[in-house]
């Protein structure tokens, strides 16, 4: 998928609640990861705002070959390499004041670990739907990759940054 381009300002966009409307008519609840279910139904009923696409991020090593895979990394010193695949939320936000606030809490997002965790915007998603952006849990140093390999160690710091990053996504929903 490769997400992450240089950040665009907010823009009118007159289409936004047609576009929202459409999107939310072709949501299938059943087609996304299990963990994050909530979150995306939670962002499906504020009117400011639309997913575009997300993922929870998964892990795959040795037998666990499962591109779904939604299990825990498990507690082994027999993993030397993890295939990491990107956990992001893409949404499309409208330019407006709780849009604008809405924005402002996910950015404060990143400061979970700045070195892996990024508020972007994908081109792709810019050319389809203006006000497009990507929350994402992904190495700096990968930032445009959706999928890596890396050690143990490190798929468990995303591991754990990533558990953090929805947690927080969570909290919005307390306070909107």
């Amino acid at each position: 998928m490769e997400t992450f381009t240089e950040f665009k300002p907010l823009v009118n966009n007159p289409y936004f609640l047609q576009q929202r409307e459409k999107v939310l008519n072709q949501l299938d609840f059943n087609a996304i990861d299990a963990p994050i279910k909530d979150i995306i139904k939670d962002f499906s009923t504020l009117p400011y705002c639309f997913t575009l696409q997300c993922c929870c991020g998964h892990f795959l090593y040795n037998n666990q070959k499962n591109p779904q895979n939604i299990e825990p990394l498990p507690n082994l010193d027999n993993i030397s390499k993890v295939e990491y695949r990107i956990a992001y939320i893409a949404l499309c936000i409208r330019n407006n004041q709780p849009g604008r606030m809405l924005f402002q809490k996910l950015k404060k997002i990143q400061s979970i670990d700045p070195k892996y965790v990024q508020f972007c915007c994908a081109d792709w998603f810019w050319k389809r739907q203006v006000n497009s952006y990507a929350l994402q849990v992904e190495p700096e140093r990968y930032k445009t990759k959706d999928k890596i390999t890396i050690n143990f160690q490190e798929a468990l710091h995303i591991e754990n940054v990533r558990n953090e990053f929805f947690r927080r996504i969570e909290k919005i929903f307390d306070i909107v």
